[in-house]
């Protein structure tokens, strides 16, 4: 039974389940804008605290991924630099992509989180066993998550996905200790 929690996520119990995390990228990792120059070059931001939660998912052995309908060199650079290993780039259907990692990595449906934030993400977050949306997302993204957000995308909703899952095994500030 699906119960969508705004602001609050699901309880540790269900979290401290999840094995692997796959985030869609645009709207997710970015706030949805896209900085075109005359000469075509593509920019976009990211919000620092963002990275500092993927981070903090390596930091435990919670593998990242990324599903993404967009093929930009933007996206390939960002995973490079956050050392995200999965990530799968001009994707239409993005079950396919979440199939393949759970084979790969030996993980059931109820054992991973998805984030997703349009209508093209609600195919997989129907599978999965927590679905999450930023606080922006598609309104009918919204209904079908199991937890949206305090944070919009780009802006603090990865973080905020990865500061719970650590907090529900016990390790938010354990990661920092030397």
């Amino acid at each position: 039974m699906k119960t969508t929690t705004a602001g609050r996520p699901p309880s540790p119990a269900r979290l401290k389940k999840i094995k692997l995390t796959i985030f869609d990228f645009d709207g997710i990792f970015t706030d949805n804008f896209i900085y075109l120059g005359a000469d075509n070059s593509e920019l976009k931001k990211f919000y620092v605290p963002d990275g500092v939660g993927i981070w903090l998912l390596h930091e435990v052995k919670i593998p990242v991924a990324i599903v993404t309908g967009n093929n930009t060199k933007t996206t390939a650079v960002r995973a490079k630099r956050l050392r995200i290993k999965y990530v799968y780039q001009n994707v239409r259907d993005k079950t396919k992509p979440y199939q393949e990692l759970k084979k790969k990595l030996g993980v059931r449906d109820d054992e991973c989180l998805y984030m997703g934030d349009d209508l093209t993400d609600l195919k997989t977050m129907q599978r999965v066993g927590i679905a999450v949306a930023p606080a922006d997302a598609h309104p009918e993204v919204k209904k079908a998550a199991h937890w949206v957000t305090k944070q919009p995308g780009g802006h603090g909703a990865i973080r905020e996905v990865a500061e719970a899952l650590l907090a529900a095994r016990g390790q938010l500030l354990s990661v920092f200790d030397e």
